[in-house]
């Protein structure tokens, strides 16, 4: 077959694959352009998920009628000064969009220069140009697209539902906003309430608005500010604590230059700095806005505009953790419970007590006849025998044993002063102006985890040599990934050594672990390194190392404290970094306002 010469029609219609993929990337490629025209007010209209109808109006600098005439035409832009494809600092600047959406859908332009005494007007109809006319607008551009992809019937068919590709046009019409505060943004259409979110104060005050108002209250109440600055590189924004995650890093927003992108880098900088924080298949909350040099940065790299490439990448990433682990240390006290109100809707007002209920026959009834004589005398006077079974609070539920009388000052202390302790697992704590709930596994768990840290990162852990060695059985295939990382065990103060196939001889371990079983330390290692892959930096590695350790040198849910070791754990708590939450992403104490109790009952 020979060589030759596509039609101009067919061109463009290749061009528009690689920029339209659906109606969501019309939406964006024509709500950037208003942005780069200078907008600050942009309104988005959809119908169809975008397939039947688009409409975006904004009040821009608007185009001539020159200007018009070459915005639809191919490799046609106002936003490249020069053919320095290095210094990119608009949202745009490939001109393709208008020409590879009139080539596969019925496009209107109408648009107002400020300078001209009317409007223009072009129809684009599959590639077709109309002739240029006269119309009525104030300033600005409307852009108005139908029938998309009806002269590419194929690409139809592609499409997902009308409800899926309406949401993915409100995706992107939310990063655009986010990036953008200081524009105000409508959007309307697919059967819903109309949208508006108003033009914020500049600042971080205006930003943290905005992200509010797409992400919610629940983000605002969360939100940790971050930023960090290196070398011309600025990364800032804000973070959800711990309390608040994802099943999906969905909930993950990422600017570059203002631009939203989806960059692989980016995302696992993230993971990496919230690694302590949250279980393996919980995903945080950020919108993170790095700012650099536009010659540091490619945004040249896909058609679509989504990807980025750093030319310092390894500095990029380092700012992200060290500006996400810097606020989550600085908010690490802060608990679901003090972010929101779970806690407080997790209380309900007891149950109505069934008509007939005996506690004589309850399972918590007292054993003995003098037990049970000394319960009714127990009752309050004055009521009828009936009445009464309604105050009867039964056998305690669990083990309340009261401290010692506390001064004042321990109940000034962030984490007050422990009254109690419930089912041998749960501290109760009273502070000046409510009360709290530690979990004392998860609690102690956080402080031995970062008391490994903090020795590794300083001399060390220190080790305890047993005085005969503790033989450990475990299958073949766990030995050989023990065996394998053997030197950064030992890093740990963790010493072991094959003693013949399918078993370990532990010689040493961690003196901060105390006495500990050394099997089941042993096997949870193994599972977790059965997931690591050599891909995984050694300092991840080595953490996940400490967090299993960690686990298994805490005071275990079930052991009965006394008072000094219940207020002395809370001392702890009050001076460890990140000690709202353990290393597996659970909170360690919840707190409950003595105004929120004072709702419970009624008082307020």
């Amino acid at each position: 077959m020979p060589v030759r010469q596509l039609p101009e029609t067919i061109v463009n219609r290749i061009a528009a694959g690689e920029v339209v993929e659906r109606p969501a990337s019309v939406v964006k490629e024509l709500v950037e352009n208003a942005i780069d025209a200078g907008a600050s007010r942009i309104d988005v209209f959809s119908d169809g998920g975008g397939r039947r109808r688009i409409t975006v109006t904004d009040d821009g600098s608007g185009m001539s009628r020159a200007d018009l005439a070459l915005a639809v035409e191919r490799h046609a832009t106002s936003k490249l000064d020069d053919e320095d494809l290095l210094r990119i600092r608009t949202l745009g600047f490939r001109g393709e969009a208008l020409p590879s959406i009139g080539a596969v859908a019925k496009l209107s332009i109408t648009t107002r220069n400020a300078a001209d005494p009317n409007a223009w007007a072009i129809a684009v109809n599959a590639g077709a140009k109309s002739a240029i006319t006269p119309a009525a607008l104030g300033a600005g551009t409307r852009v108005d697209v139908a029938d998309l992809f009806y002269a590419t019937p194929a690409r139809l068919k592609f499409l997902k539902t009308d409800r899926t590709e309406a949401e993915a046009v409100r995706e992107v019409v939310r990063r655009l906003a986010m990036a953008r505060p200081d524009v105000a943004f409508t959007l309307a259409g697919e059967e819903r309430a109309q949208v508006t979110w108003a033009a914020a104060l500049p600042g971080v005050a205006g930003r943290l608005t905005r992200l509010s108002d797409i992400l919610g209250n629940d983000f605002r109440n969360n939100a940790i500010e971050v930023r960090a600055e290196r070398d011309g590189v600025v990364v800032e924004g804000f973070a959800a604590g711990p309390a608040l995650t994802r099943a999906n890093a969905l909930g993950q927003y990422l600017f570059v230059n203002g631009r939203p992108v989806r960059d692989k880098l980016i995302v696992g900088a993230v993971r990496a700095a919230y690694a302590d924080y949250l279980p393996r298949d919980r995903h945080p909350v950020v919108a993170l806005f790095v700012t650099l040099d536009a010659e540091s940065v490619d945004a040249n790299v896909h058609p679509a505009k989504t990807e980025v490439r750093f030319r310092n990448a390894g500095l990029v990433r380092a700012l992200i953790v060290h500006a996400l682990k810097d606020g989550l240390a600085r908010e690490g006290q802060r608990t679901a419970a003090n972010a929101g109100g779970a806690t407080f809707a997790a209380f309900r007002p007891m149950q109505t007590i069934p008509q007939g209920w005996d506690w004589r026959r309850s399972p918590n009834a007292p054993a003995s006849a003098a037990s049970a004589l000394a319960s009714a005398r127990a009752m309050p006077a004055g009521f009828a025998e009936a009445a009464q079974a309604a105050f009867d609070a039964g056998a305690p539920a669990a083990d309340l044993r009261h401290a010692e009388a506390i001064g004042p000052d321990l109940l000034d202390r962030p984490l007050g002063a422990a009254r109690t302790q419930v089912h041998e697992t749960y501290i109760v704590a009273q502070t000046r102006d409510g009360l709290v709930l530690v979990d004392q596994h998860a609690a102690h768990e956080r402080i031995v985890y970062e008391r490994l840290k903090a020795a590794l990162a300083r001399d060390g852990v220190a080790r305890q040599i047993l005085l005969i060695p503790e033989i450990v059985e475990l299958d073949e295939s766990t030995v050989e990934r023990l065996l394998a990382r053997t030197d950064e065990l030992a890093s740990f103060g963790l010493a072991i050594e094959s003693f013949g196939p399918g078993a370990v001889a532990v010689r040493e371990t961690p003196a901060l672990l105390g006495k500990t079983d050394a099997r089941a330390l042993l096997a949870d290692l193994g599972e977790h390194m059965a997931e690591w892959d050599e891909a995984l930096p050694l300092e991840r590695r080595l953490m996940h190392v400490a967090a299993t350790m960690a686990c298994h040198g805490s005071v275990r849910a079930g052991r009965r404290l006394k008072p000094e070791e219940m207020n002395a754990l809370l001392r702890e708590m009050e001076v460890t970094p990140n000690s709202g939450q353990c290393n597996h992403g659970r909170p360690t104490y919840v707190e409950l306002k003595l105004a929120d109790i004072e709702k419970l009952f009624g008082r307020r």
